[in-house]
């Protein structure tokens, strides 16, 4: 069953994207440029994306992480180191608004798919190279992966001081997410430049320093004055004690941060003199030197009620709560019901899929609600080539030749 869905719908609509990106960084990008709008057509290898064969999954080649982060993509299988296969991808990027890639960019330009071979071709093109690090620094050649970033900007460390047994990653690929973010906004500042200028260009976006950003911006502190005034590291968020707390029958998500909030916290439990008697509570400053011991005097409050009881009286004095919710209490989450956030669609292979939706809410372009669902791998080989201008002997020869796959119906079957 071929995917459809409306045209024109999305602020990126008409915008064209050749995706030469795997596993979840670039993915992730692409995703979101699809959920805008963006025509984005994702090139594979004849293996297919390596997320592909990621369990769980019902068939193989559709694990569950691919099937999240390539909805709204069309897949065409190219061997781009096949003379054949590299020039179907230039033909492809003459008619692409953006290129994406998190090809090594010294592999990318082995493969004749760098900046300036494309831009011959199209010299309005948006070349975005997703890599590991700045290309101007020592560093530039070398391969980069989630766990080497996370543990290359000190995110390990903050770790155990948080109070790991032992220096650990975050259990969420954020090195490869953060810098995907970086990467969308960067297609459409330099699609919006295009727009002014009428001029394409090159833009790196490079994991290590996305994320050392990312890192610094919290725990810098002392380190940001020259000589230092401090160590590194914001005490609030490195405290053992910033966790969800431990009530009566459970846990539960409270953050009191400001003047108005413990004035009424204190209040709700029948202390309303406690921030002047308690000089540690007086002030922002004061709560930020003594974090630790405030925290644990919260730490032994919330120990004292039940979760239902600390939610209904720290609603009543608007003090700040969510619950500590597990994967399964998202999908049953009464706002995200609400919201139609947690979308419920059949794909044509795999069935019942339930996938989140575009975070953003837009009044005059919204994007689209009936995304395609993540294709099978070459699903849309012969199609993309019919677009670019390829004719069928010519689609037929890249097909026997293995620069380009296809999956059945044979091309001569095809109506």
């Amino acid at each position: 069953m071929p995917h459809t869905r409306t045209s024109g719908a999305g602020p990126l609509a008409g915008v064209k994207v050749l995706d030469l990106t795997s596993v979840i960084m670039g993915p992730f990008a692409t995703q979101i440029l699809a959920s805008l709008g963006a025509e984005v057509t994702k090139v594979e290898p004849a293996e297919g994306d390596n997320m592909r064969h990621v369990g769980p999954m019902r068939n193989p080649g559709m694990g569950h992480i691919f099937l999240h982060a390539n909805q709204g993509k069309r897949s065409i299988v190219l061997d781009l180191k096949h003379e054949d296969g590299r020039e179907a991808a230039l033909r492809l990027a003459q008619r692409s608004d953006v290129l994406i890639s998190n090809v090594r960019p010294q592999a990318l330009e082995r493969l004749g798919l760098g900046y300036e071979a494309v831009r011959e071709r199209n010299p309005r093109i948006v070349h975005v190279s997703c890599c590991g690090f700045d290309q101007s620094g020592p560093y530039a050649a070398r391969a980069a992966y989630d766990d080497l970033i996370q543990g290359a900007t000190g995110l390990p460390w903050l770790m155990q001081e948080y109070g790991a047994q032992a220096p650990c990653y975050a259990p969420v690929t954020l090195a490869d997410r953060v810098t995907g973010l970086h990467a969308v906004y960067a297609v459409t500042a330099a699609l919006y430049a295009r727009e002014r200028s009428g001029q394409g260009q090159a833009v790196v976006v490079p994991m290590y320093e996305a994320m050392t950003q990312f890192v610094l911006g919290d725990h810098l502190a002392g380190l940001s004055f020259d000589p230092p005034a401090g160590a590194a590291g914001y005490p609030r968020l490195l405290t053992p004690h910033r966790r969800p707390y431990r009530t009566s029958d459970g846990y539960l998500c409270v953050l009191i941060y400001n003047d108005k909030h413990w004035r009424s916290f204190f209040a709700a439990i029948g202390e309303p003199q406690r921030m002047q008697d308690d000089p540690r509570f007086a002030s922002h400053g004061a709560r930020a030197e003594n974090i630790d011991a405030v925290y644990e005097e919260v730490a032994r409050l919330m120990a004292q009620r039940t979760t239902a009881q600390w939610r209904a009286l720290l609603d009543r004095a608007d003090v700040p709560n969510m619950p500590m919710n597990t994967p399964q209490d998202l999908l049953d989450d009464l706002h995200h019901q609400a919201t139609g956030f947690i979308r419920e669609v059949e794909h044509p292979t795999e069935g019942a899929l339930r996938t989140p939706a575009c975070p953003t809410r837009w009044s005059a372009t919204p994007p689209p609600a009936d995304l395609a669902p993540a294709p099978g791998l070459g699903e849309q080989s012969v199609a993309v080539l019919e677009e670019a201008g390829y004719s069928r002997a010519e689609i037929a020869r890249l097909l026997a030749s293995g620069a380009c796959r296809a999956p059945a119906p044979p091309l001569e079957e095809r109506p």
